[in-house]
């Protein structure tokens, strides 16, 4: 390849940190204000939606349709291209951008008896703008990690995008707890939860700021400085297919001990809503402190051992760690903590082993692609199929479909390449 001279010169390690604090910060508000809307559903769904309205009552399902299957995927591919043309940076100060603007719409936005069915057609926009921002934001964090870390403690630095997931539910749900026990339900129902937003949109200027003087990756740079040279189509079909095997089975594990634990403990075991709320709290945060761990570790002996370690960890401890929990609240801790770290094990390298599976030219929109489609088609729907599951008598299914995406986790583990430290200009 000939590369100009014209390159900028590349960032050295302590502006790399700086850069990697600044996708952190504002990796962490995204989460943040996309976990804001689930912890605050209820209170949302009361003010903006009317039952007895048939468009209302549309629009409810239509907004979650929308986000959650649907935008999400459709701005990862999108956001990705963009990402793969302009650069990085760019996209993530756009969707940091997009997704306050979101969340600073929710904050305001009139309330159905103010407004009639506008306030459901005005929420639809403000969480269609936030998923097609999220889905273009984790597709370009993911790329963008990987390409700012030095080659061999990629998977320590690229553990960061997963942090962030943890650490902006941990701390919506923490925030949640707050409001609710310090404000009465008619406060909260009435304005108390807009508080989130209103608060995540300004911190979005504080992140902006980080992000505005951020390196762009010197491996976009130089990517777009070299002579263009074909890539075989068949060699991106294979690892894209690669990728959304080896995801699948850590997004619907991630899902269920994140997002349906607790649903599962209080409907069907009776535990208390609040000692089950804080058991899931706790256990996110072991597992948020472990994943630099795995990360680090995962530099030193490969990205398939931990993949074949989550694949075999979670086979193993699926339906065990399901009827461990009772309706005591340490049967809960127990049975999450230990399900949440061996999801952490691969959760914590899927940054720097996307980044490492794809060529720089197409990086983030092939991640886009597949880390979407895996989110969606296995991570997204797997809470209302475990539902499904159990109200027809049939719980025990959904443990086998869990055994099988680890299973099938671990075959992609199988047929890819070790990419430990690999030069990205060379993936």
């Amino acid at each position: 390849m000939t590369v100009s001279s014209s390159a900028p010169p590349v960032p050295t390690l302590a502006s790399r940190k700086k850069s990697l604090l600044a996708s952190a910060v504002g990796n962490v508000l995204e989460w943040y204000e996309w976990s804001a809307y689930a912890v605050f559903a209820p209170f949302i769904a009361a003010a903006m939606f009317d039952k007895g309205d048939p468009v209302s009552a549309l629009l409810s399902t239509l907004a979650v349709f929308a986000v959650g299957f649907l935008m999400r995927p459709l701005g990862g591919i999108v956001f990705g291209r963009i990402a793969d043309k302009r650069g990085r940076k760019f996209v993530l100060v756009t969707t940091m951008l997009t997704m306050a603007a979101g969340s600073l719409l929710i904050g305001i936005m009139p309330t159905y008896a103010a407004v009639g069915a506008w306030a459901s057609v005005l929420l639809l926009l403000a969480r269609v703008m936030q998923g097609f921002a999220h889905g273009g934001e984790s597709a370009t964090a993911y790329s963008y990690v990987g390409e700012i870390a030095p080659a061999n403690r990629r998977g320590m630095w690229g553990s960061v995008a997963f942090v962030a997931i943890f650490g902006g539910s941990v701390i919506a749900y923490s925030l949640g707890g707050v409001i609710t026990s310090t404000l009465s339900e008619s406060a909260v129902g009435q304005w108390g939860w807009r508080i989130p937003f209103l608060l995540g949109a300004v911190l979005a200027l504080v992140a902006l700021y980080l992000r505005r003087s951020m390196d762009e990756s010197d491996v976009f740079h130089g990517e777009q400085a070299a002579e263009a040279t074909s890539i075989p189509r068949r060699t991106v079909v294979r690892a894209i297919v690669l990728m959304i095997g080896m995801t699948s089975g850590i997004t619907a594990a991630h899902y269920t001990w994140t997002s349906y634990v607790s649903t599962y403990a209080i409907t069907q075991k009776g535990m208390n809503p609040d000692t089950a709320y804080w058991m899931l709290v706790i256990a996110q945060v072991i597992a948020l402190i472990s994943l630099p761990f795995f990360g680090r570790l995962s530099d030193s002996i490969g990205r398939r051992p931990m993949l074949a370690a989550f694949a075999v960890g979670m086979f193993a401890l699926q339906v065990p760690l399901t009827m461990m929990i009772t309706d005591a609240g340490w049967t809960l801790l127990l049975a999450t903590t230990a399900a949440l770290l061996v999801v952490a094990a691969p959760a914590s390298i899927l940054s720097s082993t996307l980044s490492e599976s794809f060529p720089t030219r197409l990086r983030t929109q092939a991640i886009g692609f597949a880390y979407s489609f895996s989110v969606a088609v296995f991570g997204g729907t797997a809470p209302y199929l475990n539902q499904l599951l159990l109200n027809l008598d049939l719980g025990w299914v959904f443990g086998v479909y869990i055994m099988a995406l680890a299973a099938l986790t671990g075959v992609a583990a199988w047929f890819m390449k070790e990419t430990k430290g690999i030069a990205l200009a060379d993936a």
